[in-house]
C-alpha cells in the first residue's frame, strides 16, 4: 500500500528545501515596521495553502485519486466469484476495507510529509519564527483531511462502479464518511508524530505498512471471520480495522445498532486520545 505514498514523497522532498528558503506569511504593518502577523489563523491559512499546493505540484493529490482505484481493482477482482458462491454481495462487503486502507495510506503520506519537514529543517525554522505552537501540526492535519476527502470520494465512485450502494439513507451515509475521515484523522496524527521524530520517509513508510498489512489481512475487512481458523477468530473479530468494517457495512446497509457503531467509535476515540498528544508533543518538543 505505500508505493504510491513513496512516489509522492520524493516530489516533496525534492522541492523542500526551495519552499524552507521562500516561506512568508502575511504581514501587518507597526508603526514604519513590517513584521509577520502573529495571527493564528494566518499562520494556518498560510501553512495549509503551502502544503496544498505542494500536494498539486508532486501530484500527489492525483495519487490521492488513483490510489484508491488500485485497492478496489486489487482486491475485488480476485475474490468476487469465491464469494460470490458463498451468497455475499463482496462490492458491499468489501468497500469499508477499501475506504480504510485509502485512509491508511493517508496517514502515510501525512508521516512522509512530516518526515521531509524534519529532515530538511523547516520544522526546525518554523520554531525560530513567531509561529503559534500547534499551527504547523493543524496546518498538516488540515491538509491530510483534504487528501482524505478527495481519495474517500475517489473510493466511493470506484465502489459505485462494482455495485456498492447506500442502502441506509443520507444520515448514515454522511456518518460512513464522518467515520472514515475520523479514522484518517486519528492515523494521521499518530503517522504525523513518527514521521517527524524519525525524519526519515522511506524508514517511516515501511514501519507504517507492516502493521497495515497485518492488521487488514487479519481482518473481517476481506473475508467473514469464519474464514479464519478458530484459534485466531477472537482477535480476527475484536481488533479496530474489523470493527470500523463491521460499523460501517452497517452504516452502508441502513441496519446500524448499538452493538456495531459503540466498539467502533470507543476505538476511534482511544486511538485520537493516544495519538493527539503524542503529534502535539513531537510537533513542538526543542531538542
Amino acid at each position: 500500500m505505500s508505493t504510491p505514498a513513496n512516489s509522492a514523497a520524493k516530489g516533496l522532498a525534492m522541492s523542500a528545501a526551495a519552499e524552507r528558503a521562500t516561506l512568508t506569511f502575511p504581514e501587518k504593518r507597526i508603526g514604519s515596521h513590517r513584521r509577520p502577523d502573529p495571527n493564528g489563523f494566518n499562520q494556518w491559512l498560510a501553512l495549509t495553502t503551502r502544503s496544498l499546493k505542494s500536494m498539486i505540484k508532486t501530484g500527489e493529490l492525483a495519487v490521492a485519486v488513483i490510489a484508491p482505484l488500485i485497492f478496489t481493482v486489487g482486491f475485488y477482482l480476485p475474490l468476487r466469484f469465491v464469494m460470490k458462491l458463498q451468497g455475499i454481495d463482496y462490492a458491499q462487503f468489501l468497500m469499508p476495507i477499501i475506504v480504510l486502507q485509502a485512509m491508511a495510506f493517508t496517514a502515510i503520506s501525512a508521516s512522509q510529509l512530516a518526515s521531509v519537514e524534519a529532515l530538511h529543517g523547516f520544522t526546525t525554522r518554523l520554531k525560530t519564527m513567531p509561529v503559534s505552537g500547534p499551527v504547523p501540526l493543524i496546518s498538516r492535519m488540515t491538509s491530510g483531511l483534504v487528501r482524505s476527502t478527495i481519495t474517500l470520494t475517489a473510493a466511493l465512485i470506484y465502489g459505485y462502479v462494482i455495485g456498492f450502494r447506500f442502502s441506509g439513507g443520507v444520515a448514515l451515509a454522511a456518518l460512513f464518511c464522518l467515520l472514515a475521515l475520523a479514522i484518517s484523522l486519528a492515523l494521521s496524527l499518530g503517522a504525523d508524530a513518527i514521521g517527524t521524530m524519525a525524519k526519515s520517509p522511506e524508514a517511516t513508510s515501511q514501519a507504517l505498512a507492516l502493521p497495515q498489512l497485518i492488521l487488514g489481512m487479519l481482518s473481517s475487512g476481506f473475508v467473514p471471520v469464519s474464514g479464519f481458523p478458530e484459534w485466531i477468530q477472537p482477535f480476527v473479530r475484536n481488533q479496530p480495522i474489523s470493527q470500523f468494517s463491521y460499523a460501517m457495512r452497517d452504516m452502508a446497509a441502513g441496519s446500524l445498532t448499538a452493538s456495531t457503531f459503540v466498539p467502533a467509535a470507543l476505538w476511534c476515540v482511544g486511538l485520537m486520545a493516544v495519538f493527539a498528544p503524542l503529534a502535539v508533543w513531537a510537533s513542538v518538543r526543542r531538542k
